[in-house]
């Protein structure tokens, strides 16, 4: 639980808050740096290489960015993203990256107080989220300049801790102190409480009872509780005229939906390999470790068994030349591990030795069942079965963001209400120059939940937020 509470939380009570965001990740941090009343304008000698963006910012010198048109800005951006406003943000931060270039940034940031907007930050763990859940030494997959957030380039943090990037790439235990720094260094802490859960949200709800305030009703009620060092809860339940869901897509692990899944020892995160390794559950002598899965988080699954010479099974559906696989997408240079793992995962034999003592691959395989006695049944791409005794099953092939606390867990919001919610094939439809919900008025979704899935990326929708809440605060009446 945070020290701090926030100076707007005790009120929040009595008083509908201009703004409530769930999430404390890094698309939730930038968003409150912009509410804070820190606002970016474009140097007066900054010249951007992009001929068509420079002549456009050329036409409204003096006018901060939150006050320009970021459809018409972002118009004719091309990248590695499909949200305009996230590569118009991100070609103002990082001019040339793309090109391997280190330009700086063409902004500067004023802070103008008189322009913040009051609002809290609800997260379940310390400012940063789900980075502070990730394995501490595990490189990041983006280079760690685009880990950065406005203002405070990870490099320069890095270098003022006497540490350094590895290979252009940074540590998740660095990032996830970097976030929670740069909310204490940019005086953003006084927003943010850590520790809070929430459960419920309704809109459309009255007035509460006892609130002195004027205007219209606040449209969102957010129930939840803090837990405390004890582990205590205090409920809450604040009011808030617009909510914003920076939630991220960690919180629900995908599932095979297989009998014996439930098993005690089949598990759906790499930090049950972690934790039965230090314990001395499994070892170099146990029977193999399962780990089913072709993504990022199976390569680092048996990256982590591979340092520690603990026996692996690897299945996965695709066929290892699959131009979906992510692998297929990195470039070697910079993923010399991930590509050792694809190069691993192209030993196909499920009965020939392996050149890779202790590892072996089963692509176009199939997971049937798990049983008691700590069996896997598996099928191939040919019908047929075959039984493996293990000592632990990682199924990593990815997650689904938990919404319950929502009516209807979200799935109203999704670009396609029939399917379930998902940040990569149907995400929260919402209008790509506000990220406000095209279902709900006042309802904001950013990050993955957006389909914005890189951190390089998110920090646009946090843009777009903070222009159009902006915009809002400058139509209300005197």
């Amino acid at each position: 639980m945070s020290s701090s509470r926030g100076d707007h939380f005790s009120a929040s009570t009595l008083e509908p808050l201009p703004v409530i965001i769930i999430g404390n990740g890094p698309s939730g941090i930038c968003l409150s740096y912009l509410l804070s009343g820190h606002i970016p304008y474009v140097r007066p000698d900054a010249v951007h290489p992009h001929p068509l963006l420079q002549r456009k910012l050329a036409e409204a010198p003096g006018v901060s960015i939150l006050d320009q048109d970021l459809d018409y800005l972002s118009e004719g951006l091309e990248g590695r993203c499909q949200s305009p406003v996230a590569l118009l943000f991100d070609a103002l931060l990082r001019p040339d990256t793309d090109f391997g270039g280190n330009l700086e940034s063409v902004l500067t940031w004023r802070q103008e107080k008189q322009r913040a907007i009051p609002h809290v930050v609800l997260g379940r763990n310390l400012p940063g989220g789900a980075w502070h859940s990730m394995e501490g030494s595990m490189v990041t997959l983006s280079q760690g300049q685009w880990m950065g957030l406005p203002d405070l380039q990870v490099k320069d943090w890095l270098q003022k801790k006497r540490r350094g990037l590895r290979n252009s790439r940074a540590t998740a235990g660095d990032i996830a102190r970097y976030y929670r720094d740069y909310v204490v260094k940019k005086g953003l802490s006084r927003n943010f409480i850590s520790g809070a859960v929430v459960t419920n949200v309704q809109w459309g709800a009255p007035e509460p009872s006892g609130s002195g305030a004027q205007g219209p009703s606040p449209l969102f009620q957010v129930s939840g509780f803090l837990t405390a060092k004890d582990q205590s809860r205090q409920p809450f339940s604040l009011w808030t005229h617009n909510l914003v869901l920076a939630t991220g897509t960690f919180d629900s692990p995908a599932r095979l939906g297989i009998p014996g899944e439930a098993l005690p020892f089949v598990h759906h995160d790499l930090s049950a390999l972690e934790a039965a390794t230090r314990q001395g559950v499994v070892t170099p002598a146990s029977d193999p470790v399962l780990i089913v899965g072709a993504g990022l988080s199976a390569a680092d699954a048996v990256l982590f068994a591979r340092h520690y010479n603990i026996p692996v099974v690897h299945a996965f559906r695709r066929p290892v030349d699959d131009p979906g696989l992510v692998f297929n997408q990195l470039p070697k240079m910079l993923y010399p591990e991930y590509h050792k793992v694809h190069q691993m995962m192209r030993e196909q034999s499920f009965l020939s030795p392996s050149p890779y003592q202790g590892y072996r691959s089963l692509p176009e395989h199939r997971a049937l069942l798990f049983k008691e006695d700590s069996q896997a049944v598996f099928q191939d791409a040919q019908g047929g079965q075959q039984v493996l005794g293990v000592s632990l099953v990682l199924v990593l092939i990815g997650s689904h963001p938990d919404l319950s606390f929502l009516p209807g867990a979200g799935a109203d919001l999704a670009m396609d209400p029939e399917q379930p919610l998902s940040a990569k094939r149907n995400p929260i439809d919402v209008d790509p120059f506000t990220y406000q919900s095209t279902r709900q008025e006042g309802l904001y979704a950013v990050g993955p939940l957006a389909g914005d899935n890189f951190v390089r990326f998110v920090q646009g929708g946090a843009l777009a937020v903070a222009s159009s809440l902006l915009r809002k605060e400058t139509r209300k009446p005197p």
